[in-house]
């Protein structure tokens, strides 16, 4: 059996910042007075927003405006509108990045890999055959290609124009 040691992931596996605990970055992310640079789309309840660490370019999250740890806890239409975004997410990400491979995955609860466990969210990771996503357990180092800006000029008409053809 081989190990494959990835020491600089302790921190962020067993550290709980008492400060932190009462903020979220989901909610924050669409506050009025602070409107997130990297949202992409907005609907009524849920909205799009580019991964400020992303695994690849186009790494979307799709959120809840209303603060929620599960699925379960979602109203119909909150899950209504996050299955439609994460379909139209599909569609934009293939249009605008050409990936071989899309990863969609929801991580509850901080055990389950959850970043922020007690706002639901959904990722969207492009993949491509041959991507560098090795980089991050082998040199501790993530490549992408793409600045988070540029990614946001890219998609958000994407979506918009989606949104009107629907």
């Amino acid at each position: 059996m081989e190990f494959l040691w990835s020491p600089w992931r302790l921190d962020y596996v067993t550290n709980v910042d008492r400060k932190q605990a009462d903020k979220c970055v989901f909610c924050d992310a669409v506050a009025p007075n602070r409107l997130s640079p990297l949202l992409i789309f907005r609907a009524e309840a849920v909205y799009v927003i580019l991964n400020k660490f992303p695994y690849n370019n186009g790494h979307l999250m799709i959120v809840p405006k209303r603060h929620i740890g599960t699925v379960t806890q979602a109203t119909r239409h909150e899950q209504h509108e996050l299955i439609e975004l994460v379909s139209m997410a599909e569609v934009a990400l293939t249009e605008a990045y050409r990936p071989h491979g899309i990863n969609v995955g929801i991580n509850m609860g901080r055990s389950a890999g959850a970043g922020v466990p007690g706002h639901l969210h959904v990722h969207l990771v492009p993949r491509w055959d041959g991507d560098t996503n090795f980089m991050s357990v082998v040199g501790s180092t993530r490549v992408v290609p793409e600045e988070p800006a540029k990614s946001v000029e890219r998609l958000r008409p994407i979506f918009e124009r989606l949104k009107e053809s629907s």
